[in-house]
């Protein structure tokens, strides 16, 4: 599919640190996410429930599903902790041109 700009960057309508919102790329469903380190894509849905994680919470380079309180890295998709085992799908995110970019 390629690149596609998402969000801006600077302004009132960057996304705050720590912060998510939904967005939908290519008919997916997906988070762009704000961690410690940078921006971060991840798929929206938990892979132990199906459950959102748009209702969780981020900290650091982690989301927490607050369904049953599963960690996942931001970066890697990597499940942390039980009871979800299954890593999430990340997708490739740039800054460019005062945008955030991802690759889906």
């Amino acid at each position: 599919m390629g690149w596609t700009a998402v969000a801006p960057v600077g302004g009132a309508d960057e996304l705050a640190p720590l912060a998510m919102k939904r967005i939908a790329v290519a008919g997916r469903r997906l988070l762009l996410c704000r961690g410690q380190s940078g921006y971060f894509c991840i798929d929206e849905m938990c892979t132990h429930e199906d459950y959102s994680l748009a209702f969780g919470c981020v900290r650091d380079d982690r989301i927490k599903c607050s369904l049953h309180g599963s960690w996942f890295d931001l970066a890697s998709g990597q499940a942390l902790n039980e009871p979800a085992d299954c890593a999430l799908r990340t997708y490739p995110v740039k800054v460019e041109a005062g945008q955030v970019w991802v690759e889906v």
